[in-house]
């Protein structure tokens, strides 16, 4: 294929394909056969504003993931194949196609490329269940604040036991003093 002389049509096709895969966090491929135009604009809300949907041809988009440098995605490009790009979060982008796909079972979810390594349509099933970054990061914080709060008590709680263990040494010393003193005075008034 590369003796063959490329159309200048093709070849910034090519480009801009190369150009989304490597500048996408991740690339998940479905094949529409089946769907309406409506449907695939629905789709494309779907995904969201960060996720572009288009469809390509497979021996261009192939040259374009060669290009990229992403191997391992040849046998996913047959029959109509549409790429989903990825510029956001590749979790709520997958979790898009899922749900549009429960709802219209004519899309069929191929496989992908998360983080430059290829994906099957189970991985990115496994991803789309994942929960969204931002949820994951509330629950890390909520996580580490819980961790330093019991830290913070862990902390404190040999100085708040000295303060106890002070303070009743003292009542003692001065309950003992009291009755010393007590005594003392006891045994002067018995010697007089």
């Amino acid at each position: 294929m590369a003796d063959k002389p490329v159309r200048a049509d093709k070849a910034t096709a090519v480009a801009e394909l190369t150009e989304q895969f490597r500048s996408s966090s991740a690339t998940l491929l479905t094949e529409y056969r089946g769907l309406t135009v409506a449907q695939l604009k629905e789709l494309r809300r779907a995904l969201g504003r960060e996720t572009t949907y288009s469809v390509a041809k497979n021996t261009l988009a192939k040259r374009a993931a060669t290009d990229a440098g992403i191997s391992g995605l040849d046998d996913l490009f047959t029959g109509p194949t549409a790429l989903a790009f990825v510029g956001g979060d590749p979790v709520e982008a997958a979790k898009g196609l899922r749900d549009f796909a429960k709802a219209h079972p004519l899309l069929v979810v191929k496989g992908g490329v998360f983080e430059g390594r290829p994906m099957s349509a189970d991985d990115v099933k496994k991803l789309a269940d994942l929960e969204t970054r931002e949820v994951l990061l509330a629950k890390l914080a909520g996580a580490m604040k819980a961790s330093m709060s019991k830290a913070a008590a862990t902390f404190q709680a040999p100085l708040a036991q000295a303060a106890r263990l002070a303070a009743a040494l003292q009542d003692k010393r001065s309950a003992e003093g009291g009755a010393e003193a007590a005594s003392v005075e006891a045994e002067a008034s018995t010697e007089a």
